[in-house]
């Protein structure tokens, strides 16, 4: 082989390993984005109007059953009030109680086409507009829908965490103390966090995506059971 055809093969095998490194780091960069969008979504599901900085609705969502009850108005519109923290609706903890609607959950969702998705969001049953979400707040929370519901039967069980609290003392002292306090209380303005820490399945959503509009880091994007290990020990702080 020439010296000449050396150089060119040479050339040829830098370029496509230069282009396999970029094509590596575009797959890298959307996965990052596609991981923070689920867990945006995620808060967006708790709380639209908080994560999104929108006005709070100020009547009760059509679909919503108890007109004016406890839960209702702008309360009425928050995803979760329907389906759940356990995004099971009527055949989870919703099932009865004051937040029981009779309206069916997201997890038959799973997996389906975020497209269609954002079309049910604006269908006439669930009514958002660009009033309450924008295009990417749509999104986002169809992304979560769609891909980012965590499997609560496999993490909670009776109403707790199948974690090891012991362990989550460790993660919750190194990774959530900061912000909370190692009893629960340092955020200003909220109640102690052991207070509300015996609904397994709304600690761990909220862990697993963030509390909506605050800087709560979310931890979807590492093993799930830190997480659930988190939620084991929550409710060994103090209460009050």
């Amino acid at each position: 082989m020439s010296h000449r055809n050396t150089l060119i093969l040479r050339r040829l095998a830098v370029g496509a390993v230069a282009s396999l490194i970029g094509l590596t780091a575009s797959i890298t960069a959307s996965a990052a984005e596609t991981e923070s969008a689920i867990a945006r979504g995620g808060r967006l599901y708790d709380k639209f109007f908080q994560e999104a900085n929108t006005a709070k609705p100020d009547d009760d969502h059509a679909s919503y059953p108890h007109k004016g009850g406890k839960y209702g108005k702008g309360n009425s519109w928050r995803c979760k009030e329907c389906h759940g923290w356990d995004y099971k609706g009527k055949d989870g903890a919703y099932a009865s109680g004051g937040h029981a609607t009779g309206i069916k959950g997201i997890n038959g969702a799973a997996g389906k086409d975020p497209a269609a998705i954002v079309a049910i969001l604006k269908d006439s049953a669930h009514g958002y507009t660009d009033k309450h979400l924008s295009a990417k707040d749509m999104e986002d929370l169809a992304l979560f829908v769609s891909k980012g519901q965590h499997d609560t039967n496999k993490y909670i069980a009776d109403k707790k965490a199948k974690g090891d609290p012991v362990k989550g003392e460790i993660y919750y002292n190194t990774i959530c103390a900061g912000c909370h306090g190692f009893d629960g209380k340092k955020i200003p303005d909220k109640v102690p966090l052991g207070s509300v820490a015996d609904n397994a399945a709304e600690m761990l959503h909220k862990v697993m995506n963030g509390q909506p509009g605050e800087g709560m880091p979310a931890l979807r994007a590492i093993d799930p059971q830190v997480a659930v290990d988190i939620v084991s020990y929550l409710p060994q702080l103090p209460k009050k």
